[in-house]
């Protein structure tokens, strides 16, 4: 191993892959996606105030409605995913790459769909004149990335078809 600049020697702490597959790995990959659902709860928080405080046409109570929907659906996939941890902190059952993984598309799904449906509802206006909301907006997109998207999809998918039909 080489030092790194501060002198410091570099000391492996695992073999190679050990990161990847330890216990306790795609329990954080769940934890990333639970920030995603935070942010996207910020994010929305504009939109039902608008609607809440009367100031909304139907476009934009609609748009509400599909966003409370897209956060009810990741808010449960995070809950049942919790469960599933309590359940199997160790991952002795080897499912816990596959449930981080669908979380995860679910979450990002639907953050993705909170800042697609409150853009469209609100327009420019909290983007320009509301810095706390903007710099929401900015930071969800950028942690949206995290993602790898159709990778991570693909991922999912090759997860999936190696086991029985598992809805």
């Amino acid at each position: 191993m080489q030092s790194i600049s501060t002198g410091v020697p570099a000391v492996a702490v695992g073999a190679p892959g050990d990161y990847l597959t330890r216990p306790g790995f795609w329990h954080g990959a769940i934890g990333v996606a639970a920030c995603w659902y935070g942010a996207a709860c910020g994010v929305a928080g504009p939109l039902h105030r608008r609607v809440r405080d009367g100031r909304a046409d139907e476009h934009s109570v609609a748009h509400l409605g599909a966003v409370s929907a897209a956060l009810l659906a990741a808010r449960e996939a995070l809950r049942h995913a919790a469960e599933r941890i309590d359940a199997d902190p160790l991952d002795r059952e080897g499912l816990a790459r596959l449930h981080a993984r669908g979380t995860r598309a679910v979450v990002e799904d639907a953050a993705t769909a909170v800042l697609a449906r409150v853009g469209r509802a609100l327009g420019a206006g909290p983007l320009c004149n509301d810095n706390a909301h903007a710099r929401r907006v900015a930071d969800l997109t950028v942690y949206l990335r995290q993602s790898h998207a159709e990778s991570d999809l693909a991922d999912l998918g090759r997860d999936v078809a190696r086991r029985a039909q598992p809805w």
